[in-house]
């Protein structure tokens, strides 16, 4: 391509290929997607991929870097072989409008940060909450994850990104409003980062995170109230009486409803809900155990614990 068609591609100064302005990443060289030839041809690849071998979508890698009217202009055509799903490495609302199902949050990997290891309250996760229900589109998936490759700090059996609030973590990616990311070997705890480029094994074993994550999985299949984007419920805010600690939310969907209390802090505390328009009796998912609320119900929250209750 570089023989036949130079002429899409960026070019730097003295008329050489480059990577991507600004990052030097020299593995590829840049597309120019001002030249209608390169549009074409990406367009007819992402077709025949379709249409030869089946696939069910794309992962578009740094999409935003990409001009938004190419994949908006694009994305009908795959859908006239299969309907696919895209998946953008990004995150932006514009991208949800008409080209891509789900995208990155890695805003919400941030505020979840700042709450446990970045001596910050849970202001910064409050913010993330009303954003999303008042700015993305209702069918939208955001995919969230604790891990992925460009988030790579392990010690141990625990990532340094959320320290002794992991599991806290854990717990609220996977029944906000999302499509929750297990990267390969958390399930099994894996003790170090994997290799980016090279073949890499994991040592499967036991481990809590794993029966973490199978209940909470399992919650999210069978319970309608927290499936992805349209088909679940909107997530609707519970004041507390800590409100700089505890994240409080429901979610209800035909029938169906959950409740979660997340206490993003190293202290206990005893948490009083405004709960009366979540009356009912419910069952905590990982203890078992039933309670039912009244109205105005008090909580205890040992350090960076939480509840995840199921009608």
């Amino acid at each position: 391509m570089v023989t036949e068609h130079p002429e899409w591609y960026t070019k730097t100064p003295e008329g050489n290929f480059q990577p991507t302005p600004w990052y030097n990443w020299e593995d590829i060289i840049d597309f120019d997607y001002d030249q209608p030839g390169i549009r074409k041809y990406m367009t007819d690849v992402l077709k025949y991929w379709v249409k030869e071998t089946d696939i069910d979508g794309y992962r578009c890698d740094v999409a935003g870097f990409t001009p938004l009217d190419f994949w908006d202009n694009v994305r009908e055509e795959p859908d006239k072989i299969k309907p696919v799903f895209m998946l953008a490495e990004w995150e932006a609302r514009d991208l949800h409008k008409r080209a891509f199902d789900m995208t990155y949050s890695w805003s919400l990997w941030d505020k979840i940060h700042d709450a446990t290891v970045g001596n910050k309250n849970i202001a910064g996760l409050v913010e993330y909450m009303a954003h999303d229900v008042s700015t993305f589109t209702k069918d939208a998936y955001r995919m969230t994850f604790t891990y992925n490759h460009d988030k790579n700090s392990w010690e141990g059996n625990q990532y340094l990104n959320f320290g002794e609030g992991l599991p806290a973590a854990m717990v609220l990616i996977a029944v906000v409003n999302v499509m929750p990311l297990v990267y390969s070997g958390q399930e099994a705890g894996l003790n170090r980062s994997l290799a980016f480029f090279e073949k890499d094994t994991i040592a499967w074993q036991p481990h809590p995170f794993f029966n973490i994550y199978k209940k909470l999985f399992a919650l999210k299949h069978a319970n309608q109230a927290l499936w992805n984007g349209a088909y679940g419920g909107e997530m609707k805010r519970i004041f507390n009486d800590k409100p700089n600690q505890v994240i409080s939310f429901s979610r209800e969907k035909n029938g169906d409803k959950f409740m979660a209390d997340i206490n993003f802090s190293d202290k206990s505390v005893r948490v009083k809900l405004n709960s009366k328009y979540n009356l009912s009796k419910y069952k905590e998912l990982f203890t078992q155990k039933e309670c039912e609320f009244q109205g105005y119900d008090e909580i205890q929250l040992s350090a960076w614990n939480y509840l995840v209750l199921v009608k």
